[in-house]
């Protein structure tokens, strides 16, 4: 039961957050960073136990818990465990931590209830990387959804409720064609067998028609691609990222984008199989054109957090083309891509909420010379504008040189075109160091850098993704059942 612990802890982490904060606020955002850290120190030892995975099949699990949930509609409390969804796992609490981390100073209103849908939307999330019956990833699904959605409508910016609302429109949209897709499978499956069930394993095994195949894996992708964004769906993204706290930002960027990637890996490419290789070429064609489209949209914008989160509609684009490449190598860079881009962009979120606090502006416009009076944040920024240009040694660059070179395999015109989102990267990353970092002074009242707690934050994801640039084979390692698996299929 460590998985349903694990999820528990943050849900009554939450409430115990809502209650105590009428009382000791500050006890509230120890309660929260406390919950947090406990789920990451379970899922590190896990990790510890399972450095690497060579089982294949029913093996591969290194944990499987099920019980019966709802017996007569087939519903079970199915959750397990494998290299990816412990890889994921580990992504969700470390960036949890420096969510709770990144609000300690910022919020000021209802620090209760925020901390309450903090944590409750990383539950949420916790759930969906690790739940194997499907009405269950769709509850968790939904879990996410609602509380993100007062973390923007509540603690954002000046538009923050119509970024809100879209944000809840266009997923929610997307999860209810998911769950059509789910009753359908769930009733062919049903009319096949005789037994009525929603469990993936079992699943797996439905026979559908390529008509019926295409059509129930169209409404799995679609709320997939969505959330990851792809163009043109991604249209939610930018304001809800210009417009969420910090935290919400990090989380944003950094786990929920990265459950659309999971989605497709997980349930797209093993259900339909050959619906998945009849669409490949057009995926990614679209995960071109996002890496295209989103790093030139970057290099336009004024605002420094829709720059940042147009970033993500290009690196997704990435996560994309290797996902539909087929291969052993793209995959691997999917996995590396997830990891490195939650870290890198998160970090770059983080440091535009600072930029925020302390200007009172996100008008890139406005900000000019800032490293002589913040000369240490200007180096952090500096080590993840490279990194999200794809600079080797840091993490970022395995990611996409091994999506490019796995591709290149596949296809290799729509990887050529691929390749110009690297030069187009180079091109707003630079710009934004100019406009914020360098250049002329435009601020002129005196501007605090870092202080003690903000170090600590920046210095973790400083050392993860050098870590990651110099030595990816743990995480490598970890996911090479599951990309196997998914390739051979």
């Amino acid at each position: 039961m460590i998985l349903g612990i694990m999820i528990s802890i943050l849900l009554v982490g939450g409430l115990l957050c809502w209650l105590t904060a009428k009382w000791n606020i500050q006890l509230t955002k120890w309660i929260a960073l406390l919950a947090v850290l406990i789920d990451f120190a379970l899922i590190s030892n896990i990790w510890s136990q399972h450095p690497t995975t060579t089982s294949t099949g029913s093996n591969a699990w290194f944990i499987n818990f099920q019980a019966n949930w709802i017996p007569s509609f087939g519903i079970t409390f199915h959750l397990a465990l494998d290299g990816l969804s412990t890889i994921l796992l580990l992504l969700t609490f470390f960036l949890g931590i420096l969510a709770v981390l990144c609000s300690w100073n910022e919020i000021k209103e209802r620090i209760g209830f925020y901390y309450f849908n903090l944590l409750w939307t990383l539950a949420g999330i916790s759930g969906v990387f690790v739940a194997l019956d499907l009405f269950l990833f769709y509850f968790f699904w939904e879990v996410m959804l609602i509380p993100m959605f007062f973390l923007i409508g509540i603690w954002g910016d000046s538009n923050r409720r119509y970024a809100a609302y879209k944000f809840f429109i266009f997923t929610q949209a997307g999860g209810l064609l998911m769950l059509i897709a789910i009753l359908a499978l769930y009733f062919i499956h049903g009319a096949q067998t005789g037994t009525y069930s929603y469990d993936y394993l079992s699943l797996l095994n439905t026979k559908l028609t390529p008509s019926a195949a295409g059509w129930i894996m169209s409404g799995f992708l679609i709320a997939f691609v969505i959330k990851l964004p792809m163009v043109p769906f991604h249209n939610w993204l930018p304001d809800a990222h210009s417009e969420a706290p910090t935290a919400g930002s990090l989380i944003l960027a950094g786990l929920l984008l990265k459950t659309g990637a999971y989605g497709i890996i997980r349930f797209v490419l093993p259900l339909f199989p050959d619906a998945s290789a009849g669409i490949a070429w057009w995926a990614i064609l679209f995960g071109v054109i996002g890496i295209v489209y989103g790093a030139m949209m970057a290099f336009s914008q004024t605002d420094i957090k829709r720059l940042i989160a147009y970033t993500s509609v290009s690196h997704m684009g990435f996560v994309l083309v290797g996902i539909f490449a087929f291969t052993e190598m793209a995959m691997q860079g999917v996995v590396m891509q997830i990891i490195t881009h939650g870290i890198s962009t998160g970090a770059l979120f983080v440091m535009a909420g600072m930029l925020k606090e302390r200007l009172h502006t996100r008008d890139i416009g406005r900000m000019g010379g800032l490293w002589t009076s913040m000369p240490r944040m200007g180096g952090v920024a500096l080590l993840f504008t490279m990194a999200s240009l794809g600079l080797p040694v840091l993490g970022n660059f395995i990611a996409e040189f091994l999506i490019l070179m796995g591709t290149f395999l596949v296809n290799v015109p729509l990887t050529v075109i691929a390749t110009l989102g690297l030069v187009f990267s180079a091109l707003y990353s630079l710009r934004l160091m100019q406009k914020v970092f360098l250049g002329p002074v435009a601020v002129q009242q005196a501007v605090r850098d870092l202080s003690v707690r903000e170090i600590v934050i920046m210095s973790v994801l400083t050392i993860s993704i050098v870590l990651l640039g110099l030595y990816p084979q743990p995480v490598i390692d970890m996911a090479k059942t599951m990309v196997n698996d998914v390739v051979r299929r």
